[in-house]
């Protein structure tokens, strides 16, 4: 396939300085981050993907991005965290059962850990999407990490909630591809696959489906999250660019993820996908448990045209607002989506200074993160 712009670049944040850290969690994979700084470091913001996606959808050289704008706004220490969901590593390329209490036990604490061993006591401010919001989010009121400043959790926390059709894929789709199909994970490259493949027969198929453009990841991408054509955002939210490289910015992923997804969805809230299970015994089943307990201001956000989760951080803030009135904040993007408030051309315009005032006004939150051990 021909590029118009290199994989894994961080040409995107080109006036900072970049420091790779590598760490490994405690059911033993290897994990990394990016801290790109500016000067003396102030407090720190840890900014959090999705699944599929990395730290590349927050330092994208085609529009303004989230990691320049922090940067150029008064926040000189900034941290891209690249978990077990990324797609800068390879496990989603197998048949794995990790699920979201993994991530929320396993991968955040020694993140949040190698943060504090370079910062200090600094506060720390996190903003997340996706399942990344989903499943940070439960790793602090599941108190796996505490002391955080402030969170903007973006498309949805507590509470997933999905379109009708979702619902279906969701309940179809992990048996369908792992034991129907045969297939290890979808993929949104297929129809880049050399030769013929299942996969890019696979592609091929959904495309049909799949009218309103002619890039084949972006059909992909719709079957994967969501209901829509397309489904993660709105193609006149996108450069031309981000919306030809979606194959690049969105990886490959296997399916067990959406079980405990499923689950959730049906629950009505985040619970746990294994209650049974020692292994997760320090987290609760029910992550609305200790919800009065947990100080850490959250920032919900959503845009109105989110086909992906719908009205769920709308719901949640509802929900916190019965059990700690005032603590949490909602914010609606009028004509933004899942994905493009993050990815969209003009962000910088209409997403981030809400993240800034949020940002701005829990600077002097300060705390101590203590991991759960």
């Amino acid at each position: 396939m021909s590029r118009e712009i290199p994989l894994y670049t961080l040409a995107g944040v080109p006036d900072a300085t970049v420091t790779p850290y590598y760490f490994h969690t405690e059911d033993k994979i290897g994990l990394s981050m990016f801290r790109f700084s500016r000067g003396t470091a102030g407090e720190a913001v840890l900014i959090i993907h999705g699944l599929t996606t990395s730290t590349d959808m927050f330092i994208m050289p085609e529009h303004y991005n989230l990691v320049t704008y922090l940067l150029d706004n008064g926040f000189s220490d900034v941290w891209c965290l690249d978990y077990r969901m990324s797609n800068r590593h390879s496990y989603n390329l197998f048949k794995t059962r990790y699920n979201m209490d993994d991530i929320a036990l396993f991968d955040y604490p020694p993140a949040i850990e190698v943060m504090r061993q370079q910062i200090g006591d600094k506060p720390i401010h996190v903003i997340s999407h996706c399942l990344g919001a989903i499943s940070f989010t439960m790793s602090v009121f599941g108190k796996a990490v505490s002391g955080i400043s402030s969170v903007i959790a973006n498309s949805a926390a507590l509470t997933p909630r999905v379109p009708g059709w979702s619902k279906v894929k969701l309940q179809l789709a992990p048996f369908g591809v792992e034991t129907v199909l045969g297939l290890t994970y979808l993929n949104p490259l297929w129809s880049e696959d050399p030769g013929l493949s299942r996969g890019k027969l696979f592609s091929k198929m959904v495309s049909a489906f799949h009218r309103e453009c002619d890039v084949p990841a972006c059909h992909m991408l719709s079957l994967m999250w969501g209901t829509g054509w397309p489904a993660l955002y709105s193609h006149d939210k996108l450069a031309d660019i981000t919306h030809r490289r979606g194959g690049d910015l969105y990886g490959a992923t296997s399916v067990h993820y959406y079980r405990h997804v499923r689950k959730m969805v049906k629950a009505g809230h985040a619970v746990k996908m294994e209650p049974g299970n020692p292994t997760y015994d320090r987290l609760p089943d029910d992550y609305f448990q200790h919800a009065a307990e947990i100080d850490t201001p959250f920032m919900f956000v959503t845009g109105d045209q989110n086909r992906v989760f719908t009205d769920s951080n709308i719901v949640c803030h509802h929900e916190l607002e019965k059990i700690v009135p005032g603590r949490h904040e909602l914010r609606i993007l009028p004509g933004y989506g899942h994905q493009d408030p993050f990815m969209g051309a003009a962000v910088a315009q209409d997403v981030f200074p809400h993240f800034l005032r949020f940002l701005e006004k829990h600077r002097s939150r300060q705390g101590q993160v203590t991991a759960a051990s």
